[in-house]
């Protein structure tokens, strides 16, 4: 199965788009490799009282941006999906300008500085559970925790809509990179399963376009996962044992910048694989259990 990655969002940064009744997006001017076109900060709410999700990188035109679209708005909640440089520093100066507490799951744990690096400074002023409700002026939210991407990952559902916010837990234009130690390709394979349990009828990542249908692409993602997973068996009994080696296989012409987050993304594959008995580690070295 196929994954269907829609590359067509047209950039405009600084700008509120109104996407629906309660939603409307603003795009950071953050567009690399790993952003797509950028940082996609959702505001929600119909009225003068809304909540900002991920509020993006604290890039000054950006942060500038972001407080002009809201003038004249309250900020009653900041949600943030996870501690990436390019989803929560904002989150700092959009409290102090506008008072708001800031959620979450909880503070950043370890990185490896792939994608965008981790954001050590950020700590929720109030620490969000699975199944949480927050509470808005016209809106109400439902945290589900869906850890993977990394440990603190947390999306947040628009109940009135039925849409799902999933940070980076699901793209549109890519799949997500999986990067130990924080990142568990065990945890994102189930909490890809966990979201083919609801009954979502929209996904809007941070990075990129609105998915729609939800279930075919969460089965797209679960299928790719085990296919690459089936072609590292495959390099294993070729000899190739090693992550670079697998690497050199799997993603031959690869960019040199993407290296890094690939052999890390092959790292979780082999940790989840070892874990349930697939595999054996031996130093450096992996080979498939008999």
């Amino acid at each position: 199965m196929a994954i269907q990655f829609d590359l067509s969002l047209a950039p405009v940064y600084g700008v509120e788009q109104r996407l629906s009744q309660r939603i409307a997006r603003l795009l950071a001017p953050n567009p690399s490799a790993f952003t797509f076109r950028g940082t996609g900060v959702y505001i929600i709410g119909a009225g003068d009282h809304v909540a900002v999700i991920d509020p993006g990188p604290d890039l000054p035109e950006h942060v500038a941006a972001l407080k002009r679209a809201l003038d004249g708005r309250t900020v009653s909640h900041i949600l943030i999906t996870h501690t990436h440089k390019d989803h929560s520093p904002a989150a700092q100066p959009l409290k102090e300008w506008g008072g708001a507490p800031t959620y979450g799951f909880g503070p950043h744990v370890e990185t490896n500085d792939v994608e965008e690096g981790g954001d050590r400074l950020f700590a929720p002023d109030i620490r969000v559970t699975d199944g949480q409700k927050i509470a808005g002026a016209d809106f109400s939210i439902t945290c589900v925790f869906t850890p993977g991407h990394t440990s603190n990952h947390m999306c947040y559902a628009l109940d009135e809509e039925k849409a799902l916010f999933c940070g980076d837990h699901v793209m549109g234009w890519s799949t997500s990179v999986i990067a130990p130690p924080d990142g568990n390709m065990g945890d994102y394979l189930r909490s890809l399963e966990k979201l083919l349990g609801r009954d979502d009828t929209i996904l809007y990542p941070t990075h990129g376009s609105p998915i729609t249908p939800p279930p075919p692409f969460l089965r797209a993602l679960i299928t790719h996962r085990r296919m690459r997973e089936g072609q590292i068996a495959a390099c294993l009994g070729r000899g190739d044992d090693t992550v670079p080696a697998i690497v050199a296989r799997l993603y031959a012409g690869l960019a040199p910048m993407l290296v890094k987050a690939a052999e890390l993304t092959v790292l979780a594959h082999l940790q989840h694989m070892t874990g349930d008995g697939r595999v054996a580690q031996d130093g450096a070295r992996y080979r498939m259990m008999s």
